[in-house]
């Protein structure tokens, strides 16, 4: 790849960059002429912010079929960006800065076409790549050990499973996997939006999981880790876990890891129903805390996440502490429990946090049972 972008460099005597397609640097060419702000940092922090990703996107490089001119901004010289696609999938960005200013026409479209083998070169190399970051994870994830030894996923440990949703119709086509880490993008169906599973070393598990969320923007979860990669189902199973917890608990959002998980962990793993009839224990504050202009469940929440401590809890509703003891008396009343008594708070607390994974779960599809992904859909 670096030979590539030399060799592009030296055949148009401007600046050259490469970037995969989550504008992740992979190689760049020796700086000939003026350097911007937005070079030196991809150069220097291997990869460019989310301002300056928004900014290129917004000129539609995602699915532009040829190169695309930007004209520079303060601060910004002009660049062209040929994006890198091979079988109708763009695997990333070539990016050359524009001298137009200072050496007219030296970017011309005839130009251009004189690297296009060099440039169809790079994406293919980019498509063999990313490719090859492909596993059947759907059978190495089955808890059948018999299914998960047809996988022939290698791997050394410790490792960590992540489960994420891929938007549909995303721009930027399908997610590229950092180095080192597999996915298997079609794992499971629910409802309707693929599941894409990733397998990735320990250590890069939460990076991994940002990148995942920040390419599609939805919620990743995070298994817990595991010193054998042969017993990574079970950090499967808590993957699918915590994506629950990410998409419907706002604390956690937008990337849950299990072991940061807390009480969650037991709560996750109680079905709908489950969870429906121990929210239920506090429908009355949510029933009647809005009507009357009160938030009694978040008040009755945030005391018990303080351990009960009126000070920190009324600074943190921002409200006086007989504002406070007046909705807690409420809120006994409403409930019928005694928030002086242990095991009432206990039940209280339990049924608040199980509130926002029950009204989350209300009408939504399930990400299917933990541990028993869709069995590939293999021919022979």
């Amino acid at each position: 790849m670096q030979d590539i972008v030399d060799e592009i460099s030296r055949l148009l005597q401007t600046s050259v960059t490469l970037e995969d397609r989550s504008f992740n640097l992979l190689a760049y060419g020796a700086q000939i002429g003026d350097i911007d702000q937005v070079r030196q940092e991809s150069i220097l922090r291997r990869r460019a912010t989310d301002e300056v990703r928004a900014h290129f996107e917004a000129y539609g490089i995602a699915t532009a079929a040829g190169p695309v001119r930007i004209p520079g901004l303060p601060g910004m010289l002009g660049r062209i960006c040929v994006p890198l696609r091979h079988g109708g999938v763009n695997y990333g960005y070539l990016w050359l800065l524009d001298p137009e200013g200072r050496v007219p026409g030296a970017l011309t479209g005839e130009r251009l076409a004189s690297v296009a083998p060099l440039v169809a070169r790079a994406a293919a190399l980019l498509a063999d790549e990313a490719l090859g970051r492909h596993a059947p994870l759907r059978d190495f994830f089955s808890p059948d050990p018999a299914v998960r030894a047809t996988a022939g996923v290698v791997m050394e440990g410790p490792v960590a499973a992540i489960a994420g949703r891929a938007a549909p119709g995303a721009a930027a086509g399908p997610w590229t996997p950092p180095r080192g880490v597999l996915t298997d993008p079609g794992a499971l169906a629910g409802g309707g939006e693929p599941l894409v599973a990733i397998l990735a070393p320990a250590p890069q598990a939460a990076e991994t999981a940002r990148r995942l969320h920040g390419a599609y923007g939805t919620p990743a979860g995070i298994g817990g880790p595991r010193d054998d990669p042969h017993d990574a189902w079970e950090s499967w199973r808590e993957a699918l876990l915590a994506l629950r917890v990410a998409e419907h608990v706002e604390r956690h959002a937008p990337v849950a890891s299990w072991p940061d998980l807390g009480v969650y962990r037991l709560l996750a793993k109680l079905s709908h129903r489950d969870l429906a009839d121990l929210a239920a224990e506090t429908a009355a504050l949510r029933a009647s805390g809005p009507a009357a202009g009160l938030d009694l469940a978040g008040t009755v929440e945030a005391y018990l996440d303080h351990a009960g401590q009126v000070k920190e809890t009324a600074a943190l509703l921002g409200v006086h502490r007989q504002t406070l003891y007046y909705r807690l008396g409420k809120a006994g009343h409403l409930t019928g429990l005694d928030l002086a008594d242990g095991d009432s708070r206990l039940l209280l607390h339990l049924s608040l946090k199980a509130a926002a994974l029950a009204t989350g779960l209300a009408g939504a599809a399930p990400t299917g049972e933990p541990g028993r992904p869709a069995p590939s859909r293999r021919t022979s």
